[in-house]
This record gives C-alpha cells, structure tokens and sequence, in this order.
C-alpha cells in the first residue's frame, strides 16, 4: 500500500516508542530517582496498587519536557502528510493523562487523545475496548508485541520502531506499514559507553611507571585487570550520568546527539547494561583483592554523588572531577601495594583541576556564542567565566610547581637512573597548559578536554616530547 495514499478511517497512535523514541513511564522514574533516590522504595509500595497508580504517582514528581523528546523522523513526517490529508489523528497511549495532554499541546497533530488515568492502564486489550468504543472502524500505530491485539482488530496497521519480539510476531502476523528508522549496533553502544574516554583510566599504570616496576609481568598484568575493572565502572557511571542528565542533553548542541538523548538506546537496556558492567567491574575487583575494592567503591559513590548532587553546585563539581581522576592514581598504588609521592598526588590533583575549569570555560564559552546567560542544571552564570578562566590557569600553574616539587623530591632518586633530566619536562608541561587555555579563551575548545588533546596535534607532540623525557632518565 502506498504510505501516502488518502485514508478515512481515524489512526489512533500509540506514544511510548511509536510518536517518540523515549518511554515516558521510564522518563518520569529517572526524573522522579534524580530529584530523590529513595523514591525507588516508593515505586515499590505504587506498583503494588497497580501500573497505572505507579504511573500516576510518578506523573505527579515528574515534570517532563516532551517538546524535546526524540522522535522516529520518517513515521512523524507520515503523520504531518496524514495531517495535511484531513485525517483524523488521535493519541492512544498508555502515559499518564499530564503527559498525553502534553504531547498533543506540543504537537499540532493530534485531534484528541485516550490515556491512562490513576486506575486504568490504557494498554493491550484495555486500549482495544477503549479504541472500539470510539471507533467501529479504526487504523492504529504501535511498537510492541502488545500492539497486535489491536492490530488484529485494525484495517490498517503501522508497525514503528518494532521491538525484538514484535518483528518476530510481525513475520506469522504481517502489518500494513512498517517504519524503523534506527539499527543499534556495536558503533551505538561504542559510543554511549565512550570508550574514548577510557584513555583516562591509563592513570591507574601511572604508579607503575614511577616506581620502576613497568618491567614485571605481574605486575603489568595486575594493572591491566585494574585498568579493565575501572573502565567498565567508568563506562557504568557515565550510563548512569546520561541518564540523569536525558533533559537537559536534548537541549545541548552537541550532547542531543548521544545515544540515551537521541533515543537510539531504550532507558531499560541501557540500565541492564549498566548493571552487567557494574557486576563485572567488582567481580574483577574481588578477584584482585587488597584495597582496591575499596578504591573503586569510593569512586563509585564520589561519580554517583557527582551526578545526583555535587555538579549541581559551583566549584564543587570541578573539585569532584579533579579528585575523580586522582582516585585513578591511588587505584593504581593500592593493585601494585606501593606508595605514591605526595608531590605526585598533588601535581595530579591540580592538573585535573585544571582541566575541569576548562571543560566549564568551554561550555560558558559556547553559551555566550548562542547569547546565553547561564548553564542548565549546573549553577554558572556566563558572567562567571573570567572568575573561573582565573581560577584555572592558577591552578595550571601550581601543577607545574607541584610537578618540579616533585621530581627534586628524594623519592625519584630509587626509580631514575637520571632525575636530573626530568627537568626538561617542566617547560613543555608549562606550554602545554598555557596552550589548553589559549585555546579555551579562542572559544577553539571542545567542552571535553580530554577529546581535544585526543586530536591536537600539539598536545600529541608535546605530551610525547614529556614521556620521551621520563624514559630517557629512566634508561641513562
């Protein structure tokens, strides 16, 4: 049948991953665990009155943007051409009543709608009654495999953005129409995990370099478990974080585009893979033994108290930032059971702090541009920038301090055969940070500096011209 060809009968459309890519059932439990994490106790005692109680409930905590939910493009651009047509569009969803009123208020699509209420779970075979009470003859649009109990009854039915087990049953049940926009694949998953971003976790060998034992197998082995353990917690984390944040990344020029922002990657399973991640994580963890549990425990509840809390506050979060990525450092002393330079914790922790501040430039940087006045959901004002522009390249400057504190210390002299040549890292260390936030002043800064020195070649040149340095004074 041709997909634009005039049809009479009212299309009755279903919402949660059918008009949008998002379930608002699973939105509004985020929303409502990030205002208070104990609610999830609650959900208990709701659910025991029935789905749509718990739906309700949870309706009344959550105030949910749905203008800026992720849509299934070609099945909304059908929807507009039915519009056009003259024909009768009705929402039949399952959400709560604040919600279905919401989407039909932010989309001039909808003629009317049908919903659940605090009683009456609007799905299955109760949306079937409903639709039929309405209409004798009706075409309906739906996702699941829920769905074909009304597609049955339906002359016309539109399959979109089908789950698993709905293509299955679409294959012994065909449907009308069918819109599926998005194939998640391992790119898709590669990128929410980030594993970019695993290159930070390098700091875990960081103790096994400066104590000379880089030349033990064991040890190098012990370090690489670590360092697989902490990127999977990491990973975890940064699943977690997105989800927290799903609001405002929709309205961030760059972050909409992530996975959990975008829809390609469902709420539900991106919460199973994090707990997959999580168990694995600990699992190596136990296995290593020592206090290496407890390091990585202690950066499970600093990230997550960053991202319920902490990074709601100025200053604050840089601070947790900068502490995260030292815990990186100790993580790796306490797989190995060494000590590491109280210099060496300092330099770090100044340098990540750094780099914090300029991730924060970066942003209010980018905010001015598009004639903005303050950061959602974080508490900095563009006005804030040169204060924090200050702040950062102070703390440059004392990481280089901390870093020449640290290569005169007595401590370098057991594990270089040359300290002495340690000192010509210190002016490519100045650089290199004056050069960061250079950059960050031009507005030239991706708001993750990390992913910049990624790809700057100057930092590539710089930070190899440093290790070069520590490898030399390590071998003459």
């Amino acid at each position: 049948m041709d997909k634009f060809k005039k049809n009479t009968t009212p299309l009755y459309v279903d919402l949660d991953g059918t008009f949008i890519k998002a379930d608002m059932l699973y939105e509004s439990l985020v929303i409502a665990l990030k205002t208070n994490p104990l609610i999830i106790f609650m959900c208990v005692f709701w659910l025991a009155k029935g789905k749509a109680h718990l739906k309700y409930k949870l309706s009344q905590l959550a105030d949910i943007s749905t203008g800026s939910l992720p849509l299934n493009t070609s099945f909304h651009s059908f929807l507009i051409g039915e519009k056009e047509k003259k024909r009768k569009i009705i929402l039949a969803t399952a959400s709560n009543e604040k919600y279905a009123k919401d989407v039909c208020s932010n989309f001039d699509l909808f003629d009317s709608f049908i919903c659940s209420d605090e009683h009456t779970n609007l799905k299955g075979k109760s949306k079937l009654l409903k639709i039929q009470s309405l209409s004798e003859r009706f075409s309906y649009a739906g996702n699941s495999s829920e769905d074909f109990i009304i597609f049955k009854a339906s002359t016309e039915s539109i399959l979109v953005n089908p789950t698993n087990k709905a293509k299955k049953m679409a294959l012994k049940v065909p449907t009308t129409l069918t819109f599926d926009d998005d194939i998640v694949g391992i790119k898709v998953w590669f990128k929410q995990l980030r594993l970019h971003q695993w290159i930070k976790n390098i700091l875990i060998f960081v103790p096994l370099l400066v104590t000379g034992k880089f030349l033990s197998l064991d040890y190098i082995l012990l370090s690489t478990l670590g360092f697989l353990s902490f990127s999977s917690l990491a990973s975890a984390t940064y699943i977690i974080n997105d989800l927290l944040d799903l609001s405002s990344d929709r309205n961030h020029d760059r972050k909409k585009s992530r996975p959990l922002a975008a829809g390609t990657i469902s709420i539900i399973n991106a919460k199973i893979v994090a707990l997959i991640l999580l168990i694995f994580a600990f699992c190596v963890a136990l296995s290593m033994g020592g206090l290496f549990v407890y390091v990585l425990s202690l950066y499970l509840v600093l990230t997550l108290a960053y991202s319920f809390k902490i990074k709601q506050y100025i200053c604050m979060d840089v601070i947790a930032l900068a502490s995260l990525y030292t815990i990186r450092i100790i993580a790796g002393a306490t797989i190995l059971n060494v000590s590491v330079s109280f210099w060496l914790l300092s330099f770090s922790m100044f340098i990540f702090l750094s780099l914090a501040f300029i991730k924060r430039c970066a942003e209010l940087k980018s905010l001015h541009e598009q004639g903005r006045s303050e950061t959602p959901g974080r508490d900095y004002l563009v006005s804030d920038y040169s204060v924090l522009m200050s702040l950062g390249t102070s703390s440059a400057m004392l990481s280089v301090l901390m870093f020449c504190f640290y290569i005169n210390s007595n401590v370098l002299v057991d594990q270089y055969r040359e300290p002495i040549l340690l000192w010509l890292a210190v002016p490519a260390l100045c650089y290199w940070n004056m050069r960061m936030w250079i950059k960050t002043h031009r507005g030239e800064m991706h708001d993750d500096p990390v992913v910049f020195s990624l790809k700057d070649k100057g930092s590539h040149v710089t930070i190899g011209f440093i290790g070069f340095t520590a490898f030399l004074a390590q071998i003459l």
